[in-house]
């Protein structure tokens, strides 16, 4: 027997495996291991399970299409067909889909991206601006055909007709829709030319909603200077733009209806205020009235003289009070005055001298009150009752009390 080659070898039980029918599709159940992915954008892999393992590839043109982000441990069902790595000799899986195992694919995108955008603080509360209060410039970024558009244009004419209305005309559905709703968030921005956006779109299966839960989307609204309200779908719908966005609206009408106030509610609230101003102004008008009246029926601005005379009454009267009141003080003040003068009359050294009587004063000053007060030789002042008179001690005896 001739002997083949190894690459003669694996050609050969290439051959045979892409040629039975049943490999050409086959369904593949199994948890990813050993995932690797590629600078390239392949992805490569191995599913397992208890009893053995296959290794798979993915390449670049079908993993693209991927909603959900593959992870080692995962669940899941491969679709493709199997053949020979004619290099390595070892027959692979070549996978051109793949489904998370007992979990929706979009279920599972949904909650991989909610997740790692919220990490990221993407939907941070304090990242939310107010929604304008009475908005001069709305921005629909919406489909201009269907229900919705029509819908959000009535509600917004009827409720606020003082509103600028600027529709974006963007796809809401299908390939490249994303692409075109967040470059048109994009561009309101950056011409300013809105005070408010409503990013949106009528009710659909989560298939034709899933625009509005792309990245690109999510990361536009998050960006967005201007504050925007998502209204997608129905009032169950939820979807990540719905999580970025300022305020989310349960469909796109109740989105209209949060955007603007209602123009009839706010004129009765006007009227309100109209009425509360006029009855408050008639109210100090007519306190002021009667102030006014009452100043009026006062004597002084009937008769201003009467008033001036009765005045002059009160202070002549106060005058004549205070008159005698100082002229009772001023007795009082001059009989006390003669009491203490006689009183310091008796006991003046006058009316001792007048009695005969005289006092001694030394040179110094000080009057001679005992014969220690002076020596032989001293000269003296004598105070007399009419004078003074000079005199010189000849000689000191003291008395004996002895």
């Amino acid at each position: 027997m001739d002997a083949i080659t190894v690459t003669q070898l694996n050609q050969t039980v290439k051959s045979l495996i892409d040629g039975e029918p049943s490999l050409r599709a086959v369904l593949v159940r199994g948890e990813i291991s050993d995932y690797r992915p590629n600078a390239s954008g392949h992805m490569y892999f191995t599913l397992k399970d208890e009893g053995g393992v296959v290794r798979a590839v993915m390449f670049r043109g079908y993993a693209s299409k991927l909603r959900f982000a593959a992870e080692n441990g995962m669940k899941v069902v491969a679709a493709g067909s199997v053949s020979v790595f004619l290099r390595d000799g070892q027959y692979q899986l070549y996978v051109t889909e793949l489904f998370p195992d007992g979990v929706g694919e979009l279920a599972l995108a949904f909650e991989q991206l909610k997740k790692r955008l919220e990490d990221e603080g993407l939907f941070d509360r304090d990242h939310k601006v107010p929604i304008p209060r009475m908005p001069a410039r709305i921005a629909l970024v919406t489909s201009p055909t269907g229900a919705a558009i029509r819908d959000m244009l009535r509600i917004l004419k009827k409720r606020w007709p003082m509103a600028r209305l600027l529709v974006v005309p963007v796809k809401v559905q299908g390939e490249g829709a994303a692409r075109e709703i967040a470059a048109g968030i994009r561009v309101v921005n950056l011409k300013r030319a809105a005070d408010l956006i409503i990013a949106g779109r009528g009710g659909g299966s989560l298939e034709d909603l899933w625009c509005f839960n792309e990245e690109i989307v999510a990361r536009a609204v998050y960006e967005s200077r201007i504050p925007v309200i998502s209204a997608v779908g129905h009032e169950p719908d939820v979807t990540i733009s719905d999580f970025a966005a300022d305020l989310r609206a349960a469909t796109p009408s109740n989105a209209a209806e949060l955007a603007v106030p209602d123009q009839d509610a706010v004129y009765a609230r006007l009227d309100e205020i109209e009425r509360s101003l006029r009855a408050s102004v008639t109210g100090r008008l007519e306190l002021s009235r009667r102030r006014l009246q009452t100043q009026t029926e006062k004597k002084v601005l009937a008769s201003p003289m009467s008033y001036i005379d009765e005045r002059g009454l009160v202070l002549d009267y106060t005058l004549r009070a205070m008159a005698a009141a100082g002229e009772r003080r001023f007795a009082a003040e001059g009989r006390r005055f003669a009491d203490l003068a006689s009183r310091l009359d008796a006991l003046s050294p006058l009316k001792v001298l007048g009695r005969g009587y005289l006092i001694g004063i030394r040179p110094d000053g000080k009057a001679v009150r005992r014969t220690a007060d002076v020596r032989e030789g001293d000269e003296l002042s004598l105070r007399l009752s009419d004078g003074t008179a000079a005199c010189r001690i000849t000689s000191v005896s003291p008395e004996n009390r002895g």
